[in-house]
């Protein structure tokens, strides 16, 4: 009996045959696709794989924009999308091989998502109504065998239900509501692709909510005493007891009594030990917040980079709710494995000699999968992100297992004219987990003198401090990942991405999570006329219905039925209000356009505004007091370019933010010849030139551009000739197999601004006629 394999993912299948094979694996090509044959204890075995979803869900019959649409089907992925042709062959390959078997077992990722994966692939490509299950959280070869040897008859229906209607409930929320918000920018005149989505909307109202409780807030003056002292040639840093004073008369009162006090005395010493528990077990939340806070990886990188080392074996599946570890999983023998690379050894060795490995696990449980953890094989060449991940789950794993860490925190009362002031530090007496955390620990040590009551303390200075009470912080990418998880929006494999969404339309922006002008007004216009959209309770709903459906407790049908009841409300009701709801989003959106597109005051008229804008000739910079004022400014064509409110320092012209793919982001001055585009060794260069105009023979300077360095004439503007960096001297920089004329960024000839004019009457018209800014 033959018995057919597939996985997700190619790395997977290579994987799986390695492991299972009685002797080598022999590899097979099928078009872009290939498949393993190979014999696992003597019995004939072929694996193959998918490519992530092999199908995606597409309407029954196309209407273009009109809406509600809920008659949806599975379709290959390869139709739907050209770029997705490739798919074909998978499909192709696993529907070949299926022919060819008596069984099917599918080895896809061992989650909702997986087992969606995998439910497609066996009803539609092999055309099976079931199919054995293997279920395995590292790619290990033990792991590998047993999930093999052990695998489960039948898929995992819970999943595989709860997994399709995720999918069809994002659709039907998705394409839905995306058309709403489309089709009504389209009935005021205009037209926008608009998009929102189940959890897109309540995330960011989250975002929005903040924003505006920031701009609101108020901020209330208040006051505290800060005493410095010294005592046994040590200082001494404490505050009033009260903390802060919000009467400024009572806080004045108080100063004018002990400010000019020069000896104060200790009332009261506390020392209170405390043991501090090994942080637990990685889930995915805790380390996608945790990589943020330490290295400023992104949620949505860090998944990435977890998913790669779980796909080299060098760590688990990372999808995973779970913060705690079964001992099952062989700790002694990882710990082995992790002893046998240097930079784990002697923490690995010390672990080893404790009478019981036991794990500090957390509450948290995912049935699927255990907390992450390394496999203890050693990884290969990686890159400087996924090395520091990878250690950091390696840390974070032994750390679990060591003895608690015991603390010491002192607190001294002192007495100055009756006024008590407090002092406290604390320090760490037994290291324990922490030495297995390092650098990775953050904890601040405070050690104070070794004070007695009744000590007496120099006095070197009394201060009143004059404060305000701040707003609530912004989200960071660490901390709305928690909050989501926190209220149940959204799944640990997609909390990342819909963040990750929300930057990439421009309704949030920064490190410290900012809602944009765009993002505020579109919540806005949402909660006035469309609150279910953004509704956080209705989406956490329909999240826990999924879980239900999982646990074999609610029908699919009628979680579906629920949420086409739902839309059919809503909807109903945005058609009556589509063209006002039109205008607000048009408004909007042109407001906010306005506003990034510009880039600063012309300092050619003095009086227009410098503007983004877009012709038939690509991007440019471009006065908006045209034609009374043609100045106008070349920019990168590819790339995003961004205003930075901010002006040159060597000639005061605005700069532009440059982010170009591959390279990193730089503030450039839009002024073609400033100071700052020449080189370091370009005053060298003018001194002694290396390289001569081979037109005019002057000196070639080198200078910077959008692009890069390069070298130009220094007889521009009369004379353009550029040369690369790396160029012989004397050639010319080529683009589009044509000799450039000017340099990059710098100011355009004749025949540019002839090109350039034409493109800003092009802009012009555009705007005119209110389909772009």
């Amino acid at each position: 009996m033959v018995e057919l394999i597939v996985t997700e993912k190619p790395s997977s299948a290579k994987k799986i045959a390695e492991a299972l094979a009685d002797k080598k694996p022999l590899q097979k090509k099928s078009k872009q696709s290939s498949y393993y044959e190979l014999t696992h204890k003597g019995n004939p075995v072929i694996i193959t794989s998918a490519v992530g979803h092999l199908y995606t869900l597409v309407e029954d019959a196309k209407k273009n924009w009109t809406y509600p649409v809920f008659d949806i089907h599975w379709e290959e992925s390869s139709k739907s999308s050209t770029e997705l042709k490739y798919v074909q062959d998978y499909i192709d390959t696993i529907s070949m091989l299926a022919k060819k078997v008596d069984s099917i077992t599918v080895a896809c990722d061992y989650d909702i998502e997986g087992e969606v994966i995998g439910y497609n692939l066996v009803r539609f490509a092999c055309k099976r109504k079931d199919a054995n299950r293997m279920k395995f959280s590292t790619l290990t070869k033990e792991d590998l065998v047993e999930a093999f040897d052990k695998k489960m008859n039948h898929l995992d229906w819970g999943q595989a239900f709860a997994g399709e209607t995720r999918h069809k409930l994002d659709w039907f929320y998705g394409i839905n509501l995306s058309r709403a918000l489309t089709a009504s920018v389209k009935a005021a005149g205009s037209f926008k692709v608009m998009s929102a989505g189940r959890v897109q909307g309540p995330a960011l109202k989250i975002l929005v909510d903040r924003e505006k409780e920031i701009a609101a807030f108020k901020p209330e003056p208040f006051w505290q005493l800060n005493l410095l002292g010294e005592v046994k040639k040590e200082k001494i840093d404490a505050w009033h007891s009260k903390d802060r004073f919000f009467d400024k008369k009572e806080v004045d009162v108080i100063y004018k009594k002990i400010k000019d006090e020069k000896q104060a005395v200790v009332n009261e010493v506390k020392r209170t030990q405390r043991k501090q528990q090994p942080p637990t077990p990685f889930d995915l939340t805790s380390l996608q917040s945790e990589s943020y806070a330490l290295f400023k990886i992104t949620p949505k990188e860090t998944l990435d980079i977890a998913q790669n080392l779980y796909l080299a074996g060098v760590t688990s599946y990372p999808r995973t709710s779970s913060q705690q570890l079964d001992p099952k999983l062989g700790f002694t023998n990882i710990l082995k494995q992790l002893q046998k690379q240097m930079e784990y050894e002697t923490l690995a060795g010390e672990l080893l000699k404790l009478k019981e490995l036991k794990p500090n696990n957390g509450k948290k449980t995912d049935p699927a999968h255990p907390a992450i953890y390394p496999t203890g094989l050693a990884p290969k060449a990686l890159k400087p992100n996924q090395q520091k991940v990878y250690d950091l789950i390696v840390k974070r794993f032994m750390a679990t297992f060591a003895e608690p860490a015991l603390r010491e925190t002192m607190e001294v009362s002192i007495i100055v004219k009756d006024e008590v002031f407090i002092t406290k530090g604390t320090r760490t007496l037994e290291e324990n987990w922490h030495i297995f955390y390092k650098p990775y620990l953050k904890i601040e040590e405070v050690t104070l003198p070794n004070l007695k009551e009744k000590d007496t303390i120099s006095v070197t200075g009394i201060k009143k401090l004059d404060k305000e009470t701040q707003p609530p912080n912004r989200y960071n990418q660490s901390s709305i990942i928690k909050e989501l998880e926190k209220r149940n929006l959204g799944t640990k494999a997609t909390r990342a991405d819909i963040l990750d969404r929300l930057f990439k339309r421009g309704y949030v922006e920064g490190v410290q999570i900012t809602a944009t002008k765009f993002g505020i007004e579109t919540t806005d216009i949402l909660e006035k006329y469309a609150p279910p959209i953004i509704d956080e309770k209705l989406t956490a709903e329909f999240e826990e219905d999924m879980e239900k459906i999982r646990e074999g407790k609610e029908k699919p049908e009628k979680v579906l039925d629920r949420a086409k009841q739902v839309l059919i409300k809503l909807l109903d009701d945005f058609k009556k209000k589509e063209k006002i709801i039109g205008k607000d989003i048009l408004a909007s959106v042109r407001e906010t356009l306005d506003i990034q597109n510009h880039v600063g005051t012309c300092p050619q008229c003095g009086e227009g505004r410098l503007m983004l804008r877009r012709g038939k000739f690509g991007r440019f910079i471009a006065c908006d007091k045209y034609p009374e004022c043609s100045n106008t400014f070349k920019i990168p064509q590819s790339g995003l370019v961004k205003s930075t409110d901010k002006q040159c320092p060597h000639d005061q012209y605005p700069m532009v933010l440059v982010i170009m793919k591959g390279k990193r982001p730089q503030e450039i001055c839009i002024k073609p010849d400033c100071k700052s585009k020449m080189s370091e060794p370009a005053a060298d260069a003018e001194k002694k030139p290396e390289r001569i105009c081979p037109k005019c023979s002057k000196p070639l300077i080198l200078r910077r551009s959008f692009y890069g360095e390069f070298y130009g004439c220094s007889g521009y503007p009369a004379c353009r000739h550029t040369e690369k960096v790396d160029a012989k001297p004397g050639a010319f920089v080529a683009k589009r197999g044509k000799p450039v004329v000017s340099a990059p960024g710098t100011a355009p000839g004749a025949s540019e601004k002839k090109e350039t004019s034409e493109a800003v009457k092009s802009s012009k018209k555009v705007v005119k006629k209110g389909s772009k800014k």
